[in-house]
């Protein structure tokens, strides 16, 4: 990203959720009491990852109650935590802004462990919790590490080791208790073994709901109305940028993680794994019918999910129609707003579909056609009277979630809209400090363009 001269740039401090700055639960709070008690204070102790993917996005915290861990500042949108008495941060050039995660390597202890490593608690129950004696303690609900392999998130300044297990929960570990697990190498043909997804091609939805309930965090995350996709086959509708899959499945479309879902079939019909090249084209037929349990809510959203505008139409001519009905959680225009079928959501706006119903989390049809990169989408709505700053419930706007995503055909559609450029993501943190490592920084000009300050003095409400 090119940048002019620092000669005329001015030099300003940041400040925030820093080392040292005082700190409460915050509003997406879910770690019970670990904090003391509602009301609890404690000390940011470092600025860390809260995964390999997400650099700087979580604060290491001491108690007063003597309790530690990591908490989310940032990750997906979540605050964890609220500024009590914000602490200086890093000084930087106003127009210089540094791109999140340019930190150097991940942190090595003294103990040999580092950031990814996998471990084991392989000790005795009492010696363990003697040993975590003055170093985060023990509770009841870390009896779930014992037996399970869970993996080194954080490393603080006491070398005490931060451990995330499958069930999402993280525990803070005396090293000694620790035994890394030892991970083959991986072999030649590893590369084989990486999916490689098309669109087109036809995927099976991983059938184990906790494991994909982990997997889908931060890749789309996970609903309820997604249960009766599990174990079922669907096809790649599109491959966002950070390589998530959008995967039309049981008559509607779904973002899954990749590592969710297994190809059965590549776009041209041949199987992996097969060298007889079979079609599948009575199979494709099947799986693609449209099911429908004569419900009309149902058949409306699903017809409006797959863009089948002459269905739509004759759904809606039904007297039991309900334009605004609601099937697995979402309304036909939420449906059609996020795959960014035009001629279907002119339809539905025809027939005075409601712009700003919200489903579950939050999200209206904005927030839809955010997610699904659909800038034409978001013109449409916008002339219907849509609010472009509305937020979700994790108080995200779309731009917030356009620019998460690197949406830049959304940026600059919204912007060009005259939606508001300024308001303050969840964490009250910078616009650009939502951006993954190597992002691209097409959005942070847009926004710059609009006079969106990306720096200054930033204090979290």
């Amino acid at each position: 990203m090119l940048l002019e001269p620092r000669r005329k740039s001015k030099k300003i401090a940041i400040r925030g959720i820093f080392p040292g700055a005082r700190v409460v639960r915050g509003v997406d709070w879910q770690w019970e009491d670990q904090d003391g008690g509602n009301g609890r204070r404690g000390k940011v102790n470092e600025i860390q990852d809260w995964s390999a993917a997400s650099p700087r996005s979580a604060a290491y915290v001491i108690w007063d109650n003597g309790a530690k861990n990591l908490y989310r500042v940032g990750f997906e949108g979540m605050a964890d935590l609220k500024v009590m008495n914000d602490a200086k941060g890093q000084t930087v050039y106003r127009d210089h802004l540094p791109l999140l995660g340019e930190q150097g390597p991940g942190r090595t202890g003294p103990h040999g462990l580092r950031i990814g490593d996998q471990v084991n608690v392989d000790l005795e129950l009492e010696i363990v919790q003697s040993l975590q004696h003055g170093h985060g303690g023990w509770t009841d609900g870390m009896f779930e590490c014992l037996g399970t392999t869970g993996t080194v998130v954080g490393i603080d300044e006491d070398h005490d080791i931060v451990v995330s297990y499958p069930s999402g929960n993280r525990w803070t570990f005396n090293p000694a208790v620790l035994t890394k697990v030892s991970v083959a190498a991986p072999s030649s043909n590893a590369n084989e073994n990486q999916q490689q997804f098309a669109v087109g091609d036809l995927v099976q939805i991983c059938s184990e709901l906790e494991r994909i309930k982990i997997l889908q965090r931060g890749h789309g995350e996970w609903a309820e109305a997604m249960a009766p996709t599990l174990g079922k086959i669907g096809r790649v509708q599109q491959i966002y940028h950070d390589n998530d899959l959008k995967v039309e499945v049981c008559g509607t479309s779904w973002t899954y993680n990749p590592i969710a879902v297994t190809k059965v079939a590549s776009s041209d019909g041949t199987v992996p794994g097969t060298s007889s090249g079979e079609r599948l084209s009575a199979l494709l037929k099947k799986l693609f019918e449209t099911h429908v349990s004569g419900d009309v809510n149902e058949e409306l959203v699903k017809t409006a999910a797959n863009g089948d505008a002459q269905k739509c139409e004759e759904s809606l001519k039904r007297p039991d129609a309900d334009v605004n009905g609601v099937f697995a959680g979402h309304t036909a225009l939420q449906a059609a707003s996020q795959n960014g079928h035009l001629e279907v959501i002119k339809i539905l706006l025809r027939h005075k579909a409601d712009v700003e119903i919200e489903d579950k989390d939050g999200d209206r049809a904005v927030h839809h056609a955010a997610f699904g990169d659909e800038p034409g989408v978001m013109e449409l709505l916008a002339h219907a009277g849509a609010d472009l700053n509305a937020r979700n419930k994790r108080r995200q706007t779309a731009l917030h979630i356009a620019v998460n995503k690197g949406h830049v055909g959304v940026v600059k559609t919204l912007l060009e809209l005259g939606c508001h450029p300024s308001l303050q993501p969840p964490v009250s943190r910078l616009h650009l400090t939502w951006f993954p490592l190597g992002f691209d920084p097409t959005p942070t000009r847009l926004l710059r363009s609009r006079g969106t300050p990306l720096g200054g003095e930033i204090r979290n409400e």
